[in-house]
């Protein structure tokens, strides 16, 4: 009987935070929202607000599920503190100053922009992981799509000349 090598959590932790610029916040008794982050000396922060992506109030704690770069699957779920940081600190300059670097297409008024109107959150992950390799949850956590305005579904779009008649066996 082998046994199976110790899983180094930090280290999964690291790689899948630092592979994938795309995490879930799973908020208590609310969605699960997707969050652009960068990782710094672990630590993941987000910005969201006007012009940027858009998340909810977040609590003290969170669920952060985490993506497999190469499935694009569930990898990890670990619980997280939430710290919001203040415009003008060190933590907020450093926090912002990654995210500008990571964030494509940056402009230059970008961090002028967060400090007047974003909020720039830590994520800062603790505990053992609630879900991991070898260890998920039977729910596959599939979700129907949040309902929008900008869904079109039922309307089809004009076409000049209308559109092209599909012909069978031809």
């Amino acid at each position: 009987m082998s046994e199976q090598p110790a899983l180094n959590v930090s280290a999964l932790l690291g790689e899948a935070m630092s592979k994938s610029g795309l995490l879930w916040v799973e908020v208590p008794d609310a969605r699960t929202w997707p969050a652009w982050h960068v990782w710094v000396e672990d630590t993941a922060y987000v910005v969201n607000g006007p012009g940027e992506q858009t998340l909810p109030w977040l609590p003290e704690e969170v669920r952060l599920v985490l993506r497999s770069k190469d499935t694009g699957g569930r990898l990890l779920t670990i619980r997280a503190r939430t710290e919001v940081l203040e415009p003008g600190t060190p933590a907020w300059t450093a926090a912002a100053e990654a995210l500008k670097a990571s964030r494509l297409n940056a402009v230059d008024d970008c961090l002028t922009r967060w400090a007047q109107a974003c909020t720039i959150t830590a994520l800062k992950p603790f505990d053992a992981p609630v879900e991991g390799p070898g260890s998920y949850a039977a729910d596959d956590l599939r979700r129907a799509p949040v309902e929008t305005s900008a869904t079109t579904t039922r309307w089809r779009p004009w076409h000049w000349r209308g559109r092209a008649v599909r012909r069978s066996g031809g």
